[in-house]
Parts: C-alpha cells; sequence; structure tokens
C-alpha cells in the first residue's frame, strides 16, 4: 500500500511541476514572438529576416543541435559554443553570452534572442549564419510571415 501511495505521490509532482520542456515553433508562432520582443528593426533586421534565419538553422526546433567536430550549434537559432556559450565539450570557448548552452535548448528562448542579437549587433546583421546568408539574404523574406499578424 506504502509503494502505491509513494507512486501516487510522484506521478501528481511529475505532472504538476513544470519543466524545461522543447519546443517546435510553427512559423507564425514564432513570429509572433518575435515581433513581441521588439526584434522588427533591430540592426536593420525584420522579423521575416530572423524567421528565415530559423527556418534554415534548426527548422524552428528548440532542441536542435548540430555537431561541428570542434564545436557545437544550439538551439533554434543554432548559436557556435566556441564564442558564445559553454556546453563543457568545446575547448577554449569564450563564453561571450555568459549562458549554460542548455539554456538554449528548452521552449524559452528568451535568453536565446539576448545572445542572438548580441552575435548580430557584433557582426551589424546577420551575416554569421550561414543559413541566412545561404537562404535568406537579398532575398524576399516576407513570405515568411505572411498572414501572422
Amino acid at each position: 500500500m506504502e509503494t502505491l501511495v509513494f507512486l501516487g505521490v510522484c506521478l501528481v509532482v511529475a505532472l504538476t511541476v513544470p519543466s524545461a520542456e522543447t519546443k517546435k515553433f510553427s512559423q507564425c508562432e514564432l513570429a509572433q514572438v518575435l515581433k513581441k520582443s521588439g526584434i522588427d528593426g533591430f540592426v536593420s533586421t525584420k522579423v521575416a529576416d530572423w524567421v528565415c534565419l530559423a527556418k534554415y538553422e534548426s527548422s524552428y526546433d528548440t532542441k536542435a543541435i548540430n555537431d561541428n567536430g570542434n564545436s557545437r550549434d544550439y538551439g533554434i537559432f543554432q548559436i557556435n559554443s566556441k564564442h558564445w556559450h559553454d556546453d563543457g565539450r568545446t575547448p577554449d570557448a569564450k563564453n561571450a553570452c555568459h549562458i549554460d548552452c542548455r539554456k538554449l535548448l528548452n521552449d524559452n528562448i528568451e535568453d536565446d534572442l539576448k545572445c542572438a542579437k548580441q552575435i548580430a549587433e557584433e557582426a551589424k546583421g546577420l551575416t554569421p549564419w550561414i543559413g541566412w546568408k545561404n537562404h535568406c539574404q537579398g532575398k524576399k523574406v516576407d513570405k515568411y510571415v505572411k498572414g501572422c499578424f
């Protein structure tokens, strides 16, 4: 009987304690979150640029990780561990965003966006992201937010 009570308590706790879930955003859902964040116009970018970037970097998935051999890219904006955060595995990591990589893999993208903005501000645009350079730069990106607002 004690075991059943213990299991019941564990189940209740598991169902009521919020967890740091991962999330795959829809295109419009991400566009709306980004618009509310005030990103539009930041370093001469549009919300559509950021949505396009996220599409080609992570497919809008907060749990995306890409292994580059000597470093890894994490989260919805695929932020690199060599320069921007510390994953405990990348030699000589700079951790310029002062963030633990695990925070880039949950459904709260506020810290991801803060770090991504730091990267964009330093670069004066989105050129550090290969996905954006190859698929979004100089292209009509408004289609990524069409019907979202």
